[in-house]
């Protein structure tokens, strides 16, 4: 069966965009890059919010900018083809590899379980992933750690009322400083 994993950077205190709606301060360096775009590769599908799917549209076409480095190409390579599902009450149509939600986030993601394809049920942006895990659904939570502290923003973890146990699975520290911890829920 399909995991359900969600990855995102965050930072120290929390959050994954600050208060001011700024994640600049999660921009990769090269040795960070290359890691995002090895786990991007065990992907099978993305779940994304609104505002996530509005920040990646730039990777649709970015692959035509000539501005581009050889690390930035390959992401958008293996970007652009990935199938996205996006949860949005408010877009009407999207772009490229992309489609509207045509269920609750519940029933896509069993119907995207069942499926025989190979690779990880990705989740991106906070409010979705909350959903997913209030209801118990995701699997594994993979997080980038970066050395700052924003004060409040758009947090990475969902609140809510009840506790979920984790099993440590994997650690890394770049030269960056940031650390990336990777937990399964322990079911």
């Amino acid at each position: 069966m399909r995991s359900v994993t969600y990855s995102m950077g965050v930072s120290l205190d929390g959050y994954i965009v600050g208060p001011d709606g700024n994640f600049g301060w999660s921009e990769p360096d090269e040795e960070l890059f290359h890691f995002v775009t090895h786990e991007i590769r065990e992907v099978g599908v993305h779940l994304l919010g609104r505002r996530l799917y509005e920040t990646m549209l730039y990777w649709e076409t970015a692959g035509q900018d000539s501005a581009l480095d050889e690390l930035e190409l390959e992401w958008a390579t293996i970007w652009n083809p990935l199938p996205k599902v996006v949860f949005s009450t408010t877009l009407s149509a999207v772009q490229g590899n992309a489609r509207l939600a045509s269920s609750g986030l519940a029933d896509e993601i069993e119907r995207l379980r069942a499926d025989p394809e190979d690779g990880d049920i990705a989740i991106g942006g906070a409010t979705l992933a909350a959903e997913a895990a209030a209801l118990g659904l995701v699997d594994e939570y993979r997080a980038r750690v970066y050395p700052v502290l924003v004060g409040g923003g758009i947090p990475f973890f969902p609140q809510r009322e009840r506790r979920v146990d984790l099993e440590l699975v994997e650690t890394r520290t770049f030269s960056s400083g940031v650390v990336y911890l990777r937990y399964r829920v322990a079911r």
